[in-house]
């Protein structure tokens, strides 16, 4: 056969330098994978995000009726200790409250679930992001230092009217929060 390369002798120096590299890349690849598996675990075990710490259920066919999240106790409560927490339900295809008001430079704990299907609690601009699932409360704890105004969107898929499925956070000064919060028990942006 003519044009053919001849085959190369098993001491070729030539393929003995390129099965070198070769193996030399491999092993860098599997090193990086091995890398990347125990980062993850490390930041997995260390922040302890999947699962909570502190397992909680609720019944989603009785939200409304009884218990934490009845109508009149969503939205925003001042705590004894000066804290702030927000309560919230997800559910085809609106948050309740549709508006949730924060104050600036507090620690605010995010109390949430679904009442029908998985939704997402995503708060644009922030690192506040969980699953709202039916049965089980989701928590989440925030400060936030400068006054804005977020989305919130659906971020789980929940049906046909999931596109339309926002709500928003406004932050604003402490001052102001703590006026609006001395003569009202829960707060909301429409109040």
């Amino acid at each position: 056969m003519t044009g053919d390369p001849p085959p190369s002798s098993p001491h070729d120096p030539g393929a003995e330098h390129a099965l070198r590299i070769e193996r030399r890349w491999a092993s860098v690849a599997v090193l990086i994978v091995i890398f990347l598996i125990v980062m993850a675990a490390v930041a997995g075990v260390h922040q302890a995000t999947m699962p909570q710490l502190k397992l909680e259920l609720v019944d989603p066919r009785t939200l409304h009726v009884s218990g934490e999240f009845i109508e009149s106790n969503l939205g925003t409560a001042v705590e004894p200790d000066g804290s702030v927490t927000v309560r919230a339900i997800g559910q085809q295809y609106s948050f309740v409250p549709q508006c949730i008001v924060v104050p600036t430079d507090t620690v605010v704990h995010f109390r949430a679930t679904s009442g029908d299907v998985v939704h997402g609690f995503l708060i644009d601009g922030t690192n506040l992001n969980t699953m709202l699932i039916p049965g089980f409360i989701s928590t989440a704890t925030a400060r936030f230092s400068t006054p804005i105004e977020s989305h919130m969107p659906c971020h789980e898929y929940c049906g046909v009217g999931h596109e339309g499925m926002w709500g928003k956070v406004k932050v604003i000064d402490k001052a102001a929060f703590e006026k609006l919060a001395a003569d009202r028990r829960r707060l909301t942006c429409v109040d």
